[in-house]
């Protein structure tokens, strides 16, 4: 029997440790790439709340095991975070934070070292009450999400060589259970022209105006992209904008764009690319269009590059992963979970989108505090997930899996 009572005492009672150990995550600066002190602090709590065996891969990424049974099941938080911003924005300092009876605010509270926090005192549960099931569990605090999600999985699929069952990815879902959401794409057009004085225009070829009309298409594209019924209409927006020339009294000689592409089920990258490329204005210029590719070394040296293309994934409703949150949900808390989807992107295009891998989402924190100042999570939301991540390796193992 599962002791859902107990469980749900224990995640009461290792709220104040929850919440020293977030705030300690908070106050080191854990940008992409930089994430050195972080690791080792979360590799730290994990070794005091006696877990069985704790790693960091070549790549920086911290996995924390429990038990050693057949049924490979992990847990999955990104620790990177973004930077501040303006710190203007702020009302309370973004590293050393702020924390009452509800609320802890600081640079990654709910996006997403919150889930961090939870996610290591399951794991203490689960040893605390010996809770039953034929499962090892892996607690993964992985690095470079930000700057590139699903990278860490790739390596941890591809060169750790684990292959979990099913992943619970625990970005903010305000205590929901999400099934997926959009990818993404970062896409690149570039234009040319031939530069001269600027006094005499006429002399040279702009690039700038050149990027003008497309601009326009690519804004009227948007409107026209397809719509999926769960995951709703694909978008894309232009993000960035760069130029090249001899000075400012010179006629540009290049102008490139950065198009953020949101790929909803049914559409693929090779879809999005050729629409862009099927622009009048695009043709009309002869402008190039291409994927992004990231190459930038973790907080180890590692470098491990990737196209910048990050599937869609949707997990079936009554899959076992999910199911298991669900019954999960229902058993801890007397009440029916809100299903449903991210708007943003996570690790599971990688884990699910590129390896079928399946995911299921719930995590402390809420969407609308990922890279916002003073963002901030609830303590009650750190303790409903620590027992929900507890108990859910018990449910699926013995009751989907045998």
């Amino acid at each position: 029997m599962i002791p859902f009572e107990k469980i749900l005492s224990k995640a009461e009672e290792y709220k104040p440790k929850m919440s020293r150990f977030l705030r300690d995550m908070i106050a080191l600066p854990s940008e992409s790439c930089g994430e050195k002190e972080v690791i080792h602090r979360i590799k730290a709590e994990m070794e005091a709340c006696g877990y069985d065996r704790v790693e960091i891969d070549p790549m920086g990424n911290v996995l924390g095991f429990i038990g050693n049974g057949k049924h490979l099941i992990a847990l999955d938080a990104h620790i990177d975070t973004v930077g501040i911003g303006d710190r203007t924005l702020w009302t309370y300092d973004p590293y050393e934070g702020y924390e009452d009876d509800e609320i802890i605010v600081g640079r990654g509270a709910s996006d997403q070292e919150g889930g961090m926090a939870s996610m290591v005192y399951a794991g203490k549960i689960i040893k605390d009450l010996g809770l039953p099931g034929d499962f090892t569990l892996m607690v993964v605090g992985s690095v470079q999400e930000e700057d590139c999600d699903g990278l860490c999985w790739q390596y941890i699929i591809n060169e750790d060589k684990y292959t979990p069952e099913f992943v619970v990815l625990t970005e903010p879902t305000s205590c929901n259970i999400y099934r997926g959401h959009r990818g993404r794409m970062e896409i690149k057009v570039s234009t040319r022209g031939l530069s001269c004085h600027g006094s005499a225009p006429e002399r040279g070829d702009n690039a700038i105006y050149k990027m003008a009309p497309i601009l326009q298409e690519l804004r009227a594209l948007h409107e026209n992209l397809h719509f999926d019924p769960f995951l709703g209409k694909g978008s894309l927006t232009v993000s960035e904008v760069f130029f090249s020339s001899p000075s400012r009294c010179a006629v540009a000689d290049g102008c490139t764009i950065s198009v953020d592409r949101r790929l909803t089920h049914g559409e693929t990258w090779e879809m999005a690319l050729q629409q862009i490329r099927n622009l009048p204005a695009v043709k009309a210029a002869g402008a190039e269009v291409s994927m992004y590719s990231y190459d930038r070394p973790s907080w180890t040296g590692l470098v491990y590059p990737t196209e910048c293309f990050f599937p869609t994934w949707v997990l079936d409703e009554n899959h076992a992963a999910c199911r298991s949150m669900v019954d999960g949900y229902r058993d801890l808390f007397k009440s029916e979970p809100l299903v449903d989807k991210w708007t943003f992107s996570t690790n599971g295009v990688s884990i699910m989108g590129r390896y079928g891998i399946p995911c299921v989402g719930f995590g402390p924190g809420h969407e609308d505090q990922a890279h916002a100042p003073d963002e901030r999570t609830w303590k009650s939301e750190l303790v409903k997930a620590a027992a929900l991540y507890a108990v859910v390796p018990s449910i699926y193992t013995e009751k989907y899996v045998g």
